[in-house]
């Protein structure tokens, strides 16, 4: 046990459900947690928590790699993070990083935007050389798959995307040639 009354981090996703909702009750904010349903996300990529709002419910879902990346002390600040959307859904109807929200991470010490937890292995690119937009990726996204069905979202010109292995492609062809030669995808 750690100083914290638990192991020294939840080895399963269910023991990260119920230590986080334990954790949640223990956050100095008014916010109704016995209403807060928990998940794990195995999906996402690039954040390590979302709270969801639908009609009067609240979810609250936890990244599964980003808590095995950060570890449990790190995490909670997470946790603390999505507790203030939390709160604000339940008190205001809506929910944002806003000052009111600012005030709210600073007074838990949460953070106003959640760090990254995993590096961007794909790369939308502007084609045209005078154009300098660019779009991480994390997943194989529709604009991955078929470029040539998107434009830059600064000058309207054609798209490259690049995989963090340096191979490109223009087209839905070129897609499926790179997927087939990256062995790491």
């Amino acid at each position: 046990m750690t100083g914290d009354g638990y192991r020294d981090g939840p080895e399963t996703r269910t023991e990260l459900l119920e230590r986080a909702a334990a954790y949640a009750e223990t956050v100095p904010l008014d916010v109704d947690t016995d209403s807060i349903e928990w998940s794990v996300s195995d999906r996402a990529r690039r954040r390590a928590g979302c709270c969801l709002f639908d009609g009067e419910a609240v979810e609250i879902r936890l990244t599964w790699d980003a808590y095995r990346a950060a570890g449990w002390r790190q995490f909670t600040a997470t946790i603390r993070h999505e507790l203030i959307h939390a709160w604000q859904f339940q008190r205001f109807g809506e929910a944002d990083h806003g000052e009111q929200f600012a005030a709210q991470a600073a007074r838990l010490d949460a953070p106003r935007h959640c760090e990254r937890f995993s590096d961007a292995r794909l790369r939308l690119a502007c084609a045209r050389e005078d154009c300098g937009w660019s779009a991480d990726r994390y997943r194989a996204s529709p604009p991955v798959k078929e470029p040539r069905a998107y434009q830059c979202g600064d000058c309207g010109g054609a798209l490259v995307v690049v995989h963090e292995s340096g191979e490109r492609w223009r087209t839905a062809a070129g897609y499926q040639g790179a997927r087939e030669r990256i062995e790491e995808w």
